[in-house]
């Protein structure tokens, strides 16, 4: 839902930035990996050791690579099957660091195996909305569904909840349990967009199915027809050649 939205907004805001780093020499591809190295080390480090606050920050700082490279390949007409390919790749990695981080915590000093247990949750169904998506294109279905929770939604929950978690290590009472609630959230909001995706693609196949079987269908039908045609035209040919016969002979007696 909020691709719709929050993704058109900070493409203008981010397309001055894309076009310094164009005139500097950067790649597209290399923004992506350096967006991806930044988001993976401010999950693995900050996070397992309770720094909510400047892991979110450090996050956000990364997290924004994933419209400036597109925004780059635009503007330079180089947009490719390869730089998709990477692009949704490193963000399936970015997006498991994320809240592996939140596990390892939970595992660790956190000491809340229920919360880490939603948190994990959280990282394999992520993994799987997006590969039910990516699935159903691949064998030719449009899976024309976006879902409750896609991969933005998970994203601004989960990294907005901890980055205000973390101000309770600055004495701002009660929002420690924001982080909780929010993992909560992206784990009901992934299984019912799971749900909703996989519903879709068993409708779409089904009906991607039904329409090639009905020309085969119908091919026999038109078929009959004509043969019976073709044979009602047989079988008066043979009668005229015996009548032609019987009169021949006939004639001849």
């Amino acid at each position: 839902m909020l691709n719709k939205y929050a993704r058109a907004f900070f493409t203008r805001v981010l397309t001055p930035f894309a076009a310094f780093l164009i005139r500097r020499g950067v790649s597209p591809d290399t923004v992506t990996l350096i967006g991806t190295a930044g988001v993976v080390a401010g999950a693995l480090v900050f996070y397992p050791m309770g720094e909510f606050f400047w892991g979110t920050v450090v996050i956000t700082l990364f997290v924004f690579s994933d419209l400036v490279d597109g925004n780059m390949a635009r503007q330079l007409g180089r947009s490719s099957r390869w730089g998709a390919f990477l692009d949704s790749t490193l963000d399936r990695v970015a997006d498991g660091a994320v809240f592996a981080g939140l596990a390892l915590w939970y595992a660790g000093g956190g000491d809340d195996l229920v919360l880490c247990a939603v948190s994990i949750f959280c990282l394999a169904s992520g993994q799987v909305v997006s590969y039910t998506k990516a699935r159903g294109e691949s064998i030719g279905l449009p899976v024309a569904v976006n879902g409750l929770i896609e991969r933005a939604e998970r994203l601004v929950i989960s990294l907005v909840a901890a980055g205000l978690a973390g101000l309770h290590a600055f004495g701002v009472p009660g929002v420690r349990y924001l982080l909780p609630v929010a993992l909560w959230i992206v784990a009901v909001g992934s299984l019912i967009t799971l749900i909703q995706r996989v519903v879709t693609v068993r409708r779409e196949s089904a009906e991607a199915e039904a329409a090639e079987r009905e020309p085969a269908e119908r091919e026999p039908a038109e078929r009959e027809p004509a043969e019976r045609e073709s044979g009602t035209q047989e079988t008066g040919a043979r009668k005229s050649a015996e009548d032609r016969q019987t009169r021949g002979s006939e004639t001849a007696k």
